[in-house]
This record gives C-alpha cells, structure tokens and sequence, in this order.
C-alpha cells in the first residue's frame, strides 16, 4: 500500500510533553467494531470490558539505553551518540550511532560522563560490524550483570525525537517512563499504553473480573525510526527479542475458550502475541525475535480489543492500529481526536478499538 494513505495533519502542540496526572486521568477514545466513537478517561476503562476478558501487558523494563562518549582513532576523537537497539550477547548490543558513517570496525567508543577523561565509570566499547539494517553492534568490555550497571550509571532515558527536540530528560522521566509492572529490563523505548495504568486501576479490574496476564518484548530503537519507503512492501522492520511463557499462553487460550476477550494494552503486546499466535488463532508458547509488520489486509488471529496511544503520520503504527479498525475509521477517529485535543505520543492519551467486522 502507499505510505501517504497513511498521512494525516498533525499540529506541534497535540505532542505530549509529560503525561496526565493521575496516570489514568488521561482521555481515551473507545472506537467500536462498526467504528463509533465515544469520549472517555482511562479510569472508565472498567466499564468498557467484561468480566472474563483478560489483559495482556508488555512488563517490559525500560533501560538508560542512550549513550553519550567519544570515538577515539590515531589520537582523534569525535564526539558520538549511541542508542542501544537490541542485545546480542552478554557483552554486546546492537545500537544506532550518530554519526554513524564515521564508525568504523575496530574503532574505540568511550561513553560517560567525563568519556574524555580515563577516569573510572566510563564504559568502553569496540565497534563491530554494521548491520544491513544501520545497526552497529557494539562490544563492550564489560559483561552480564557488570555491563547492566554500567549502562544503568552513565546512560539516559532515550525520550522519543518528538519529545526530545523540545525538552531534555529530567530525573521525572525516568519514573514517567516506566509502567508501574515494569519488570524485565531491555527495553529502549516504553510499551506506552501501559503508561496509564495505576494500582487504583488494577483494583477495579481486579474487581470486576478482568483477568491480568503479561508478556515480555524488549521495544527497540527502530520504533522511533520514520518510514522512509513509498510503499508498505519496501518497509523494513526491525526485529526485537519477545517471550510469551507456556502458562500464560495457556490461560489466554482457555479466556478465548469459555467466550472472555484478548485485550491487548499496546501494539508491542498485540505483535508478540500475533507472533505467538497459530492459523487456528491458539497462541502458543513462543521465545525469539519478531519483526512482524502489520498492515490493512491482516489477518488477526489473538487479539480482540486493542488499548493504545495515538501515533504519528506515517508510521508503522498508526498502519497497525488501521489493519485493527479499518484506515476510513481511524482517520476519522484520528480526526475527531486532533480536533478536540487529544494528546499525542509516548505521553499522550489512549485508544480503545474493538476489532473491525469484516
């Protein structure tokens, strides 16, 4: 399909720099399987699901994955930014670096805060080879737990460009940016839905039946990259490291058994599960990398209802979210959301779209 079907206007100001306080005080847009629209909050999410139905939440933990340092050749030093992408081994990740033309194998990376200095606490690292994709993969000298902390120390909270080309990260965004059931460090980028959610609102849940399960995939750097192809076809994605256990794939197939829903609290969540997922729609237990890309035309085959934040023209996602609702209903609802002040982004408000009818 054209990329610019996929277009729409979107002003600066509907960007959300910080996210709604309580975190589930934000709007929410409930878009139906016929693709009406009502106005809701978070908090109302209780209303809108059925006891027996079961959430599905990505506990993935984000990390200071953005690195700041030096590349050092024949006494020369350039100034370099790494993002970590996704981990390859217990010394190495792969990482999109600027300026990444000027990285070579074999090139010394020295990230810190004082990387020019031999001081102790920076973190050193050899340039390895480059990816068909950009990436390059990076090899620390330090490992496993060692190179968790180090990274922990001297990196920051990769903000999204949009947020990061208005404002730095301060030390609220390394508690904004983390779900409250965050739990398996790797992520590079927050699962976002799940930024809406607070103990008060899992009590409700809990009390009215609603069944809470969780799976694990690391979001990468690539979720921030623009789509640069014309068409669908020639989009590449990149892949990132997910896991759905044998428990709880089972008790997700035994919901859709007795009649309860599959809801998907964000689009990572929904691509693993869909990964996970079999022709007959049983979701199997699954562990790898997943580059699904979704598009109008999918088949879904695991998830019924999808809770998500409003995304960006263009983007991989906003494709996604118009394979789930249909592309009429969702630039219609993404109208309706712009025209009356819904916020955008990582920090913005939610959707919540109930499964097209074919």
């Amino acid at each position: 399909m054209r990329v610019d079907l996929f277009d729409f206007d979107l002003p600066d100001d509907r960007i959300a720099l910080r996210p709604a306080s309580p975190r589930d005080s934000a709007k929410m847009l409930r878009v139906d399987a016929r693709g009406g629209l009502t106005d809701l909050s978070v908090a109302d999410l209780t209303d809108q699901l059925r006891p027996g139905d079961a959430l599905v939440f990505n506990d993935t933990r984000v990390i200071p994955a953005q690195l700041e340092g030096i590349r050092r050749r024949d006494g020369n030093e350039v100034k370099v930014s790494a993002t970590l992408h996704m981990r390859s081994g217990a010394d190495r990740w792969k990482a999109f670096v600027k300026p990444g033309k000027r990285i070579k194998p074999g090139d010394r990376l020295i990230f810190g805060n004082d990387a020019s200095s031999c001081l102790a606490g920076n973190l050193d690292a050899t340039a390895g080879a480059r990816s068909e994709g950009g990436e390059i993969e990076l090899i620390f000298d330090l490992s496993g737990p060692a190179l968790d902390e180090a990274i922990m120390a001297v990196g920051h909270i990769p903000l999204p460009p949009y947020i990061a080309s208005k404002r730095g990260e301060d030390a609220r965004d390394r508690l904004d940016y983390q779900t409250i059931y965050a739990r398996e460090e790797g992520a590079v980028a927050a699962p976002t839905a799940g930024l809406h959610f607070t103990p008060e609102l899992f009590e409700r849940l809990d009390a009215r039946g609603i069944e809470r399960h969780f799976v694990t995939l690391h979001v990468g750097a690539g979720t921030f990259l623009p789509v640069k192809a014309e068409d669908t076809g020639d989009h590449r994605m990149h892949a990132e490291i997910g896991h759905v256990s044998a428990a709880t794939a089972d008790a997700l197939n035994a919901v859709r058994a007795r009649g309860g829903r599959i809801v998907s609290v964000g689009t990572t969540s929904l691509r693993l599960l869909e990964s996970a997922a079999g022709e007959d729609g049983m979701i199997n237990a699954w562990s790898g990398p997943t580059d699904i890309f979704i598009t109008p035309g999918y088949k879904f085959r695991a998830v019924d209802v999808l809770m998500t934040n409003f995304h960006l023209p263009r983007s991989t996602l906003f494709m996604l979210v118009s394979a789930f609702s249909g592309l009429k209903t969702m630039r219609n609802a993404y109208r309706h959301a712009v025209e009356t002040g819904y916020r955008f982004y990582s920090y913005g408000d939610a959707s919540l779209l109930f499964r097209s009818e074919p």
